[in-house]
């Protein structure tokens, strides 16, 4: 702890709201270590632990006014509820951005220790969001790849068929139809591309049982080498390895070491199940207006903004999983689904008065 300072003018505000923002981080990952178990739960602890050692430096400038200290920012405190609630890879994710988000390094009355800390508690919390993001890659993949598609492909066909003319009966069945036609082949796409994936990830494991061959092998260590050589080592790493071997030819089998590429790449199954589920979500949308019976030109005009909307979320989403501006994400989003919808609108139209 160091001596108290006399505060320089406006410096209280801005001391009070840095103590306010450490005890609310250090909530944060004391809330999510909550829901985890074994090395995870040290970890956030220990980040728990060093956000109130930095609170404790504010502490010590406030002197006897630390007990005025408010809550955090608003952002601090969502993020305390959302890691109480859930304590999912979301929640680790957007702490990762506010750790990226520290302003220690400018600031004049934190330490180069303290922000050289948040730097540091900015890869800790990376690597721990990594760890989720691997298990959830692979059926996330396919839900937002669903979603988007199920938006963007039914919006532009509803839109291209209304362009054209019809009765707004054509336009729901023909949404329907999308719909279902969609979310059939996404599932199976994506059924046969993890399946595909999998097999091929499982064909380039090298298969554990070769071990208990290596005693009656007639080779000597040079080629044996070779096998070690031909998955990438270099020449007297692969002569290490083949010595080893050979001096102790029945080590314990060690956990495969494609587990964690199958666990990224998910389950056919499931990835086909999230795929067509979340397609036809996606594709509901634009057909809603048209399903409670709203006529033109309402019903375009409500379909184009509630798929805009979703398009949005689902960018935003992939840009908080991604670590990356939620904002941007989600106008990049909705600006491919427009570009996509107002081409066959467009289409429509043409296709449609030329017809006529």
């Amino acid at each position: 702890m160091q001596d108290h300072v006399a505060p320089r003018p406006g410096s209280v505000r801005r001391w009070r709201r840095r103590l306010a923002d450490e005890r609310q981080e250090a909530q944060v990952y004391r809330e999510l270590a909550a829901r985890r178990t074994g090395e995870e739960r040290e970890v956030l602890l220990g980040l728990a632990e060093a956000e109130e050692r930095h609170a404790a430096h504010w502490e010590s400038l406030l002197g006897e006014q630390a007990g005025q200290v408010g809550r955090g920012q608003l952002r601090m405190r969502l993020l305390a509820l959302l890691a109480r609630r859930f304590g999912s890879v979301f929640v680790l994710a957007l702490a990762q951005r506010a750790e990226s988000r520290s302003p220690y390094w400018d600031d004049v009355d934190a330490t180069k220790a303290m922000a050289a800390d948040e730097r540091i508690h900015e890869e800790v919390v990376r690597a721990l969001a990594a760890r989720g993001r691997a298990r959830v890659s692979g059926t996330f993949r396919a839900a937002v790849f669903g979603a988007n598609d199920g938006l963007v492909s039914n919006l532009a066909l509803v839109l291209g068929v209304t362009g054209g003319g019809v009765a707004p009966r054509t336009v729901l069945l023909t949404g329907l139809a999308g719909l279902l036609a969609g979310a059939l082949s996404m599932g199976a796409g994506e059924f046969i591309s993890v399946r595909s994936q999998r097999e091929l990830l499982a064909a380039s494991t090298p298969d554990p049982r070769a071990r208990a061959v290596v005693p009656y092998l007639d080779v000597d260590a040079n080629e044996l080498a070779l096998v070690y050589r031909a998955r990438g080592m270099s020449e007297q790493e692969a002569q290490r390895r083949a010595d080893a071997l050979l001096s102790d030819p029945k080590p314990a089998v060690p956990a495969r070491p494609d587990a964690e590429d199958h666990e990224i790449v998910g389950t056919g199954m499931r990835a086909a199940v999230s795929s067509f589920a979340f397609f036809a979500c996606g594709a509901f949308v634009p057909v809603l207006p048209f399903a409670v019976g709203l006529v033109e030109p309402w019903a375009m005009i409500v379909a184009v903004a509630l798929v805009g909307l979703a398009l949005m979320l689902t960018g935003a989403a992939v840009g908080v999983l991604s670590g990356a501006p939620p904002l941007s994400r989600a106008l990049r989003q909705l600006a491919i689904g427009a570009g996509a919808a107002g081409v066959t609108y467009g289409l429509g139209l043409l296709f449609g008065s030329t017809g006529g």
